[in-house]
């Protein structure tokens, strides 16, 4: 993460989009800073710097499914390198999280590599119950802020699963991510 802010500070100021993504990201609207990136990437598929800032973006707006490509690319630069190691881990987490919800996965003999994300966060927490008889809701609680609570559950479809994590601060909703 600290990685990434040293990349938003040596950002150069060439390429329209380049600049606008950056605006959209410093202003938190991170799902128009994920298809903006979507809709010019073929034309900056050689520029790390415009690739990590698309995939944060995809990632802080939950599109985690776009990080495959990025993850595939960025290997040029040390800090690309360690961003593609972040977005892998985060979508490893999401497909593991799906396939143990889903198909009674036993989790607890992986040992796996974490991040702060709230998907990395709630995979820690569900991977930690050890081998379980599946539930259809899982309620944890922040080991860090004992103010912020997690629910877990899987939306069912006939064709595909998703999964739902709701943030909680007291019990006030914060936000709701949706991962598929």
């Amino acid at each position: 993460m600290k990685i990434f802010l040293l990349f938003l500070l040596t950002l150069s100021l060439y390429g329209d989009t380049k600049t606008e993504m950056l605006h959209l990201f410093q202003n938190k609207k991170y799902d128009q800073v994920c298809n903006l990136g979507f809709e010019n990437f073929t034309a900056y598929q050689k520029d790390e710097e415009f690739i990590s800032l698309y995939a944060f973006g995809c990632l802080y707006s939950d599109f985690i499914d776009r990080l495959a490509i990025p993850v595939a690319m960025l290997k040029f630069s040390p800090e690309a390198r360690a961003n593609a190691a972040y977005f892998s881990t985060i979508l490893m987490q999401k497909k593991l999280l799906l396939h143990a919800m889903s198909d009674n996965y036993d989790l607890s003999t992986l040992n796996l590599p974490t991040t702060d994300y709230v998907l990395s966060k709630v995979f820690d927490l569900y991977a930690k119950q050890g081998k379980h008889p599946p539930r259809a809701l899982y309620l944890f609680e922040d080991p860090e802020n004992s103010k912020i609570t997690y629910k877990l559950y899987l939306e069912k479809d006939e064709k595909l699963n998703k999964i739902i994590i709701e943030e909680f601060y007291d019990t006030i909703s914060v936000k709701r991510h949706i991962y598929w």
